[in-house]
């Protein structure tokens, strides 16, 4: 079943990545990390999540959203998102990043090889 906030959700990190380029997509999401996050624990916790979302314009996510996108990026299993594991899971959230990320990639190697 596709949520509320699933259905209209508009990526713009590809936009951000062009305009600010990489540096500065990475302070950006850097900043929204720090938004988020607990900051007695220095992670986003799930009330933290829960708490400050308003500020990035996902006030629509319901606790099942927020479960759900906690579980995908806790790569470490502790039931929160460092900085790494959060700016992991924006790219990871981004399939249209993600896809020229892979090409720069893949360009790359190419240029090494």
């Amino acid at each position: 079943m596709e949520s509320k906030s699933e259905s209209n959700f508009q990526d713009f990190l590809p936009l951000m990545a062009e305009k600010l380029g990489g540096d500065g997509l990475i302070g950006e999401l850097c900043n929204g990390f720090q938004l988020l996050m607990d900051r007695e624990k220095g992670v986003i916790t799930f009330d933290s999540l829960k708490n400050n979302s308003a500020l990035l314009g996902l006030q629509d996510l319901t606790d099942d959203d927020l479960w759900s996108m906690l579980r995908q990026g806790d790569f470490d299993g502790d039931g929160a998102l460092n900085q790494m594991e959060f700016c992991v899971l924006m790219f990871r959230l981004s399939p249209e990043l993600m896809e020229h990320s892979q090409f720069l990639l893949e360009e790359a190697l190419q240029d090494l090889l």
